[in-house]
């Protein structure tokens, strides 16, 4: 048994984490500065695109004004929400076959990157990743294709045909198209199958363990 891709680079809210509280709490704390009150369902949109996006398209923000509403998002998140979380069923039995099958593993999320590695080091998955890249705290690098391009730069690994992005969200799949990868969409996270149907993806899989099950020949 060998492994379909040697370099695999996985979205993390959504794809490995199940997220959703922590960041709903947060979003809504962040509301809450301005008079606003929301319900987890109206706060859906916000898991998986940049924050700031979010809180112009979802309710109108500024961009200065959305990046201030960020920054009241993260006093909640870096104290509770970053632990309002919890792993797929599955995850570490998966990663730990393919890095068993010498894949090599990375990250590319929209998260700040300080978020993201205290939450692999929270799950004790941390060490499975060659590179964790996320947004920076300044509010730059957040765009799919800016986080999978730094992890292609920095992972010593340029042969694209060997190369799978993994995510739950349409923007997954379009920062992988924008460096001409393969992708996997996966429908157990936040995005709907309409959208990943739309996003064209190479591959669409419904559980961890389909997921596995593609990936290992």
């Amino acid at each position: 048994m060998g492994i379909k891709y040697s370099n695999i680079i996985f979205d993390l809210d959504g794809t490995l984490t199940d997220s959703a509280e922590g960041i709903t709490r947060s979003v809504q704390y962040a509301l809450s500065r301005y008079g606003i009150t929301a319900s987890g369902e109206e706060i859906k949109p916000f898991i998986g695109p940049p924050l700031h996006y979010s809180f112009m398209k979802e309710y109108g923000f500024s961009e200065k004004k959305a990046f201030q509403a960020v920054e009241h998002y993260r006093d909640y998140y870096r104290e509770k929400g970053i632990y309002e979380n919890r792993l797929y069923p599955s995850v570490t039995k998966m990663l730990e076959a393919f890095a068993n099958n010498e894949a090599k593993l990375y990250i590319a999320t929209s998260k700040p990157t300080v978020f993201a590695e205290k939450i692999l080091k929270h799950f004790v998955i941390d060490n499975f990743f060659k590179v964790i890249a996320g947004s920076n705290l300044d509010g730059t690098r957040v765009e799919k294709k800016e986080v999978i391009g730094y992890v292609l730069n920095n992972s010593g690994r340029t042969d694209k045909s060997e190369t799978v992005m993994i995510g739950d969200r349409k923007h997954d799949i379009r920062g992988a198209q924008a460096w001409k990868l393969d992708s996997i969409a996966v429908t157990y996270g936040y995005g709907s199958l309409d959208e990943l149907i739309a996003a064209k993806p190479t591959y669409i899989v419904h559980s961890v363990v389909e997921l596995s099950e593609l990936l290992m020949q």
